[in-house]
């Protein structure tokens, strides 16, 4: 009787997952197996948050595989080891003949796994890995000379009409193969202990279930809306699908289907869902992976090669702790911080605004925001992290143009008018006129009094003043847009 590894790593669902049914389809017998080796993804190994969330989604696939008569093997592999001897030994304890994987692209996991490959398939085992994280290869997209591409709206014409296969069906039964001893998922140490822990855990439900009850949820009046309500930080007009995308608990392709098939029942039944709008944002994932694979030293380097001089600030720690606890005296952006310290997610539209102030109005290196997001973020995903932070900083692709300033206070009143977002996350300034919610220092001493608010004590005073530190930041960019 023949017997395969199925090695999961960030696909942590039995459905449309392409190693798992490639197994199924081959073997008499799989073995689910887990390597808990973060240090093989340094520098960038999973943050805080990050680690939380993949806690409880290996206790949701435990779960799903022990209903398909299976369980999950967990390895825990110690800094002086490696994966790939730890599926060495698997492979000797269970007497499989081969190792499946899907594929995953942050650079130190490619080099890793081609030496897996290579390796296994040296020693006469089957080493084989799919495409499960994405729509398309990263090699799979050109622009017409052959190269990759590095504008949004060019590679999302290019993919929006290929052809997407449908995604596969989930597992039934799984035959197990030897039992062979696993480590106990607490011995992993994934739980954070801060004390935002219970919070964020509150705010999510995790696993491969709770990501297709989110989807089926979003697929409806949500998406309806979604031009209209996804920049508006104080509803759910998002899908907040992203943690799920990124530990695989659902594929890009499970949502493009549904989000197809429910556009095509809208429309036959005289309805609008505004499917176009959102897809463009899961092809953004794409986009944000497809540049790291071609230009993987863009997690630490400028993609434009301008900005290796750009004059950014070398002393700063007490504005960017400012920044991190939320306490910069700008209301949205308080709010934002806040709102990722409490849940692990911040609004995508606060992103940017959160971001355009550490890096323009502060000229704080973009790398120490990526670095933090990449602690704080649930859904922190290396490609998507590096892509928006280089985006907004202005030196990576597509930032045109690259010196766009966003001013928080208009940015604020644009996208929460009633001030119901900045008022749950910044509960000192829930009295202040709407007038002055998003900008209390202009307010009168005799409102700020009757709001209850003391700037400076109650409420911090801006950590600068956003005019001159524009026309700072302009200065700077200047210099950038003039060089030849």
């Amino acid at each position: 009787m023949s017997t395969a590894l199925v090695w999961f790593r960030r696909d942590l669902r039995l459905s449309d997952n392409p190693a798992l049914m490639a197994a199924l389809e081959q073997y008499d017998h799989v073995v689910p197996v887990y390597l808990h080796a973060p240090h093989e993804e340094a520098p960038w190994e999973p943050g805080e948050a990050a680690r939380l969330w993949l806690h409880h989604s290996l206790a949701a696939l435990t779960q799903s595989l022990q209903k398909c008569h299976n369980t999950l093997v967990i390895r825990k592999i110690a800094g002086n080891s490696s994966s790939l001897e730890m599926l060495q030994n698997l492979l000797q304890e269970t007497g499989a003949t081969a190792v499946f994987w899907n594929r995953l692209y942050e650079p130190a996991v490619i080099e890793r796994d081609k030496t897996v490959k290579s390796t296994l398939r040296a020693d006469d085992f089957s080493a084989e890995s799919f495409k499960a994280a994405l729509l398309f290869e990263p090699w799979e997209v050109e622009t017409g000379s052959g190269g990759p591409y590095r504008v949004f709206t060019p590679f999302w014409k290019s993919i929006k009409t290929r052809f997407i296969d449908s995604p596969l069906p989930a597992a039934g039964k799984i035959a197990a193969g030897k039992s062979v001893s696993s480590d106990k998922l607490d011995s992993l140490e994934l739980l954070p202990t801060l004390s935002w822990k219970d919070d964020i855990e509150r705010h999510w439900d995790i696993g491969e279930p709770a990501a297709m009850a989110r989807l089926d949820e979003f697929l409806g009046d949500p998406l309806k809306r979604y031009s209209e309500e996804r920049n508006i930080p104080a509803i759910e007009g998002t899908s907040r699908l992203s943690p799920h995308l990124h530990f695989g608990e659902i594929s890009p392709r499970q949502v493009w289907h549904a989000t197809k098939a429910y556009e095509a029942r809208s429309q036959a039944q005289g309805g609008n869902a505004d499917g176009d709008k959102f897809l463009s944002e899961i092809a953004w994932r794409e986009f944000a992976h497809h540049l790291l694979f071609h230009y993987p030293d863009t997690t630490r380097e400028p993609m434009n090669k301008k900005f290796t001089s750009f004059p950014w600030r070398s002393s700063y720690k007490k504005d960017l702790n400012a920044w991190q606890r939320g306490l910069t005296g700008i209301p949205i952006v308080d709010a934002g911080m806040r709102e990722l310290w409490a849940t692990g997610t911040m609004h995508n539209r606060v992103r940017m605004i959160v971001a355009s102030l550490l890096t323009k109005n502060l000229l704080v290196h973009w790398r120490e925001g990526a670095e933090w997001f990449w602690d704080t973020l649930v859904d922190a995903d290396l490609a998507s992290n590096t892509l928006g932070w280089q985006w907004v900083a202005g030196s990576g692709a597509d930032a045109a143009p690259f010196f766009r300033i966003f001013n928080p206070v208009l940015q604020g009143e644009r996208f929460d008018p009633n001030g119901e977002y900045v008022q749950h996350w910044v509960p000192e300034l829930k009295k202040m006129p709407k007038k002055f919610l998003h900008k209390p220092w202009e307010a009168s001493d005799e409102l700020l009094t009757e709001a209850k608010v003391t700037l400076g004590e109650t409420y911090p005073r801006p950590i600068c003043d956003l005019k001159e530190s524009r026309r700072r930041a302009l200065g700077a960019y200047g210099e950038i847009k003039a060089q030849s």
